[in-house]
Parts: C-alpha cells; structure tokens; sequence
C-alpha cells in the first residue's frame, strides 16, 4: 500500500465508521461526530440537503435540519459535499493475486467502498485476511466471505491451472462434509460453481438451508438458469444464461453432460472452457425469445451480479480509460509493470476482436433490469484488469448504459447486498438508527453516477 492511499483512508475515515453493530441512543451532547450542512443522497429516500447527521458508537442517532445548534465531540462542516452509503463491491478475490491481498483493503476505502463480499478462496489464504480486516482498531471494509468454491469432481481453479480458489465435490457426501468445515470457519454464506452435478446442487442447497447459509454461485454447466434461479439468492457474471435462452435448451444441456463425463480427464479448467467455446456464442446466436422470456421471469426470483465491466471488456477495455493510469498508480508496483506492458501490447495489436457476448452481455443484463430481476453490482476484482474500488464505479456508469437510473445504479451497490444477508434494516441507507457507514463525496451522484468517483 502506497503511504498516499493510507493518508487519504485515515483522513475520511473520522466520518466513516464501522466499529459498531447497535445503537446506544446517547443524549445530543454526547455524540462521537456532528457532520454539519450536508446533503444527504441514498437509493431509497429523496435528496437531503441542508442537514446534520449525529453519529454515536457507529451509528447514525438523529438527522436534523442544519439550523439546529448540536454538540458533539468532533463536528465536520460538509457544506457542498454529499453523504451517501458506503459502496459494497458484491464479488471480489481477496486471494486470486497475492500482489493484490495486502493492497486491498486501502484501495476499497479510498474508493469509497466499506464492505465486500468476498466469493471464494481456500480457507487456509481466506481466513489470515479475515482476521487482520476485522481486528480491533483496523480501518477496513466489512467483509463477508465464502470460504472455497465448491466445484464438482472436476476443479475449475485447482491451484494448478488456474490459482487455487476451489475444492472438490464429486458427491453429495463429500459437499456435505466440505460445508460442515466451511461453516465451522466462520463463513458469512456459500459459493456453488460450474462443474457440479444436479445431484450435488442439491445436497448443497440442502445442507445451506439447514445451516441458515445464502448460497451464490455460477449456474452448473449440468442445469439450466431456470432451473437454478429460485434455489440460490445470487448468481454471477450471466454466466450460462445464454445456454437457456436457446430455441432447444434441453438438447443443449445434454450435450454438455455427455462432455462433462469427462472420460479423457481432462483439468477441470480447460473442460469449463471447451464447453463455453463450444456453446456460449452459437447459443446468443440462436436466441429464442420465449425461451428467454421465460428464462428472465425465473431470473426475477434471485439476484444477479452481471459483472459488465468484466463481461464487456472488449468494448470498455478498463486499461483504455483515460482515468486509468491514474487509478492504476495506487496499486503495487509489480501489478503497475504488469499491466502497464499489458496497455502496451494491447495498443500495438492489430487484430479483430468479437464482441458478441460483451453486446449480448449488456443487452441481457439490460432486459433482466427491465424485468424487474433483481440486480448488485460486483466486479471480480483483481481479475481482468480490475482494480479494487475503481472498478466498482465503472460497472455503475456501466449499468446506467444500459437504462438504470443514477439511483437504480447506486442501489445495486448498497441496499441490494445488503438484501442478501438480510441487513437491509440497518445498512444501505442514510437514516436514523443506521450504521454510519458512510462516505462524502463532492459532487451528487444522482445527477451523474460516474460523481461516485468524487470521493471526498
């Protein structure tokens, strides 16, 4: 972590707090934290401005109009500035890139993004981090973590093809058994991937409801999206979408299950990418639309993370923005070599690029909005080009591309993660009785998305 950054998250860290769980309700004159002539923005209630929000053990104890004499222990004077919710990034990799695991949690905050959900990594490099975000007296974002991916016989990120995220599971005897570990370490919910069979779907939805455990996850390369959707609470990236869109769906998935049997054994990576090879872009091509209709009112009963910035990175390559190079200073300087040289090659190739699943990609994720499914945005940081914090704001300027409103956007990245744990009655929103997690910013984010980025 460059000194810079910690400066700047030690700064803003006086009016972001994420010590405490319940309020105390403490008399006026108590109160830890005044911040005076405010503006204050959410995703639920309508613009603010001119208030004072008291803020006591970490939570918010009243809003009063910016006229009233108050008295605190520190007060701020926020005139012209923004109060809006801390920004969740619904799915990162604390462990993908080990250059990355130290830097993160500085670059979240001074992005102005206090909580992360955290979708797999083995537990003995998950746990160390857990542990040093959440010690007393660390600034960091809250984190909420699966533990393993919980792959199928065939491990897609085995630690030998691709980096270790996943583990295992050829039966529903052994999915049971890694979940008992799982949740025994603490884990705040559970990550299905692509390789597992129906049957194993199944244990592990089972075992995850006995347990109390929300479930995310790839849809099985063995089901259809349809078939999925109602049994677990999110679902990333689009992915395998498009197989249920198709004229014959089911002839499709049963393609894929006589290639999933795997009998030249081949590496769990490589089979995942053969089948998207084969699959994924005849599928966009021979879109049915009452197929897909109906595939999007199934979608309506889970929430998706579309991860566009990842999904349409041909059309928006993140290291092409202007703005890039500027973010990509804050990071370390092995990743600053890495990906400089990247920009490099990438502006000196000459070569044709398909962007059909990158358009197919903000269309559906267009449609599913306009269905009414439910949406949150995530990134997949570090991966692709993504850098922590920043890159959350660009899949917001990225969701309004493709018709939400400023606010649409900035609930998918506040009060819809918290909806999945259950929290939305105490995170997501400027209001009393509320965690002061918050952030100011210097321009309204409601006006324009992309003034997220103008972090105070």
């Amino acid at each position: 972590m460059k000194i810079t950054v910690m400066k700047h998250v030690i700064h803003y860290a006086v009016s972001v707090s994420l010590l405490a769980l319940a309020a105390c309700n403490p008399s006026v004159d108590q109160v830890d934290l005044a911040i005076t002539n405010v503006t204050l923005v959410d995703a639920v209630s309508d613009l603010r401005p001119h208030r004072t929000v008291l803020i006591d053990d970490g939570v918010i104890t009243a809003i009063v109009d910016s006229s009233e004499e108050v008295t605190a222990e520190e007060t701020l004077d926020a005139s012209g500035q923004f109060l809006m919710p801390g920004l969740w990034d619904f799915h990162v990799h604390f462990t993908y890139d080990s250059r990355f695991t130290d830097a993160m949690a500085g670059l979240f905050l001074f992005h102005g993004v206090t909580n992360v959900r955290d979708t797999g990594g083995l537990l003995k490099d998950i746990l160390p981090v857990v542990e040093k975000l959440r010690a007393p007296g660390v600034i960091a974002p809250a984190i909420w973590f699966a533990g393993p991916l919980l792959d199928g016989g065939d491990v897609v990120y085995d630690g030998i093809n691709l980096p270790g995220l996943g583990v295992a599971n050829a039966t529903p005897d052994q999915a049971r058994a890694n979940i008992v570990a799982i949740h025994e370490a603490g884990a705040s919910f559970l990550k299905i991937y692509e390789m597992v069979t129906p049957e194993v779907f199944e244990a592990i939805v089972d075992e995850a409801g006995r347990r109390g455990l929300p479930i995310d996850g790839h849809v099985p390369l063995s089901m259809r999206a349809r078939e999925v959707a109602s049994k677990v609470q999110s679902l990333e990236h689009l992915r395998n979408y498009e197989l249920d869109c198709v004229s014959d769906p089911e002839a499709l998935r049963e393609t894929r299950r006589a290639e999933l049997a795997n009998e030249a054994g081949e590496p769990g990576s490589a089979l995942r990418a053969r089948l998207h090879r084969l699959q994924r872009i005849p599928a966009i091509l021979d879109e049915d639309d009452s197929e897909c209709l109906a595939s999007t009112e199934a979608l309506k009963s889970t929430i998706s993370v579309p991860t566009l910035r990842l999904n349409s990175m041909r059309l928006n390559v993140p290291l092409l923005r202007d703005d890039f190079d500027a973010a990509l200073a804050l990071t370390p300087e092995s990743v600053q070599t890495d990906w400089g040289n990247a920009k490099s090659q990438l502006l000196s190739a000459d070569q044709s690029i398909d962007t059909t699943f990158d358009e197919w990609s903000m269309r559906r994720t267009g449609e599913l909005h306009a269905a009414g499914a439910p949406i949150a945005a995530g990134t997949d940081t570090p991966i692709g080009w993504s850098i922590p914090g920043y890159s959350l704001h660009t899949e917001l300027e990225q969701f309004v591309e493709v018709g939400m409103t400023p606010k649409e956007a900035l609930y998918t990245a506040t009060v819809r993660p918290a909806e999945f744990f259950g929290l939305e009655v105490e995170m997501g929103q400027i209001a009393e009785g509320f965690l002061a997690d918050a952030v100011l910013l210097d321009a309204n984010p409601l006006e324009a998305i992309s003034n997220v980025r103008s972090v105070n």
